[in-house]
């Protein structure tokens, strides 16, 4: 007899996804935060047993600084997964501890690709320059799907005028491939909104900002933007790619490949 949960998948216990129940659940929680602010949206996801259990993942990049104020004002003992793929900026690095401290954040994870994975599927390092898409689902996304593990649902600090791409973005949103809850309290911000949120609350901008770079993923894969540009424009600049995997377009995952059988793929400290 199929195993089938009622609602959350029952992480690590093999059962099946209620894909009915899972989709009224989203449904639910977007009409009853749909005119709330970002910070009920959040404290809906903390707090809310029909959320389940969650965790923020943050890039610590150009916007995060607004998105972790906010959890940490909710609640500091949320577990924030930090996936570092060993190509990041030295100062996204620097900026990652300082704002850990500032914020007095209480349950940072730091997610990483193990070493021996690394050395197996990219000895050189040289999956940047000829297969960025493997490279990408080699380091962050494999990483981040076995820290994901236990948790019903992750928040984000994705927004609708980041992208065309996510132009529709809803507060809560589900994964199809995984049947986890995403939820994104600041979808309907737009630049000005994270700018001033940022200013009254006097929390420090990621240093690279000043220099160019109004949104900040691995150092081979960003570059700067210019003046009229998309903010976006810097990632992956000349290709198509759009996602560095870890999010869904159009509902479906962007995974170029999976782990090899048996292989631990993440770490946490």
């Amino acid at each position: 007899m199929t195993n089938t949960s009622a609602g959350f998948p029952g992480r690590n216990t093999g059962a099946v996804p209620d894909w009915d129940a899972l989709k009224e659940r989203v449904e639910a929680l977007n009409a009853r935060y749909r005119h709330h602010s970002a910070t009920a949206v959040l404290e809906g996801a903390l707090r809310d047993p029909e959320a389940g259990r969650i965790a923020m993942v943050s890039s610590f990049g150009a916007e995060s600084v607004a998105l972790l104020h906010l959890v940490a004002m909710v609640d500091r003992k949320t577990p924030i997964l930090f996936i570092d793929t060993r190509l990041l900026f030295a100062e996204t690095l620097v900026y990652q501890q300082e704002l850990a401290e500032r914020l007095h954040l209480e349950n940072l994870q730091i997610i990483r690709a193990s070493q021996a994975v690394l050395d197996k599927h990219d000895p050189y390092g040289a999956l940047k320059l000829s297969d960025r898409d493997r490279c990408c689902d080699l380091r962050k996304t494999q990483p981040l799907e076995q820290a994901l593990n236990g948790f019903d649902g992750w928040i984000t600090g994705r927004k609708r005028y980041q992208s065309a791409s996510r132009a529709n973005l809803e507060f809560f949103e589900l994964e199809e491939a995984t049947g986890r809850i995403k939820v994104n309290p600041l979808a309907h911000w737009g630049p000005d909104d994270v700018r001033v949120y940022m200013e009254e609350n006097r929390l420090p901008k990621h240093p690279l900002v000043a220099q160019g770079y109004p949104s900040i993923g691995c150092l081979p894969c960003t570059s700067k933007v210019k003046p009229g540009e998309d903010p976006r424009a810097g990632r992956w600049r000349g290709e198509e790619k759009e996602e560095c995997g870890i999010h869904f377009v159009d509902g479906r995952a962007i995974r170029p490949g999976a782990p090899a059988e048996g292989e631990t793929q993440g770490e946490t400290a």
